[in-house]
């Protein structure tokens, strides 16, 4: 319900860090053990669309903003055009945004089966949950340090009670029936 939509893409080095898989199942202390050494060993590109530009493209189309961003990023890092893009899930942005130049491959549960994908999941959740920590600070009310943006009970009480933020996604049904009260 709040904070942008952050993808990640990422050329592991080789040997990679160990024990990369679905950021969703690995503790937040490993996950951002990993995230260091994924950084400071491996290319990475991040792409980051914000509450204003979801709102005005819808959820869709900024993730496959997204990703397109962090595919041009990671180019820009090394050098080149990549050969191929491995994505998790079962849709890719090719023909869905009008910038992605990449051949790719969704694979469904891709973040637990290939670790370039693990490896760009680690660093997108990572990446966004510090902005949403970050954030908290100057909305302490939504508890974004502990539910990250997401549509908690304890954000759901706080933004009936507090209204939006700039960082909260009108678009999104929640927070858009506000306007109707």
């Amino acid at each position: 319900m709040a904070g942008p939509v952050v993808a990640a893409a990422v050329l592991l080095c080789k040997p990679g860090p160990k024990g990369i898989g679905d950021s969703k199942k690995l503790s937040t202390t490993k996950r951002e053990r990993l995230e260091v050494e994924i950084r400071q060993s491996c290319a990475f590109g991040i792409g980051v669309v914000e509450p204003e530009e979801i709102d005005r493209i819808n959820i869709f189309a900024a993730t496959m903003l997204a990703m397109t961003r962090a595919m041009e990023r990671l180019c820009e890092a090394v050098g080149t055009e990549l050969a191929m893009a491995l994505i998790d899930g079962n849709l890719t942005p090719d023909g869905r945004h009008p910038d992605w130049r990449w051949p790719a491959r969704a694979i469904v549960g891709g973040d637990g089966k290939e670790a370039s994908i693990g490896a760009a999941s680690i660093l997108a959740k990572t990446w966004r949950d510090r902005i949403m920590v970050e954030a908290a600070k100057e909305h302490p009310h939504y508890g974004w340090e502990r539910n990250k943006g997401y549509g908690s009970k304890e954000h759901m009480e706080a933004l009936r009670l507090h209204g939006p933020t700039p960082l909260h996604r009108r678009s999104f049904a929640p927070v858009a029936q506000l306007a109707l009260l």
